[in-house]
């Protein structure tokens, strides 16, 4: 389990996205892959949270198990329960939690889906690597722009004497062009 974000901001529940995000589409496990898949194809979603009678989450089923675990197999999908290609136990962030953390397993472990809880533990959101990618992308490219900064500062005189050279060939160019 991750550790509570320490820096302010950091934490899932602190992104303004959060708030926005769509309503976890939920299903219990004894549903047909049938009616699961009917439910995720009215709401456009990738995946449904498998939770028991108190609604915590004891599964996550993507249109990927689908596909491997139903389709593949040649399984009747009105006839296999949910519970049979779920994963099981998928792993949990608490709202809390530090969203680079979890950047980062979720990356190393190669999962693409985070169900997010409350300390209750009921589910709340669901985060996705596009989410954690956007969510990143403006401090990647202040970091860029930070580096590039401080590349162009510690060579000016690389730069400049560069600069001279291209300049004063299109110059020549120019010059010569207009000569013929």
């Amino acid at each position: 389990m991750t550790q509570k974000a320490v820096r302010p901001g950091n934490r899932l529940m602190d992104r303004p996205e959060y708030k926005l995000k769509q309503q976890p589409l939920i299903c219990s496990p004894k549903i047909s892959v049938f009616d699961a898949v009917t439910k995720m194809a009215a709401k456009s979603y990738g995946a449904v949270i498998v939770v028991d009678d108190d609604q915590k989450v004891i599964g996550v089923a993507t249109e990927r198990d689908i596909m491997n675990k139903v389709v593949a197999k040649e399984l009747d999908p009105q006839k296999t329960l949910v519970e049979d290609i779920m994963t099981p136990n998928p792993r949990l962030a608490r709202e809390t939690d530090d969203l680079i953390d979890w950047l980062r397993i979720m990356s190393n472990e190669r999962f693409r889906r985070l169900p997010v809880v409350d300390e209750n533990g009921e589910i709340k959101a669901v985060f996705t690597q596009g989410d954690f990618v956007s969510y990143t992308w403006p401090d990647l490219m202040y970091q860029m722009k930070s580096i590039a900064t401080a590349t162009v500062s510690k060579n000016w005189a690389t730069f400049l004497i560069g600069g001279g050279i291209a300049l004063y060939s299109l110059a020549m160019i120019i010059l010569v062009s207009m000569m013929n």
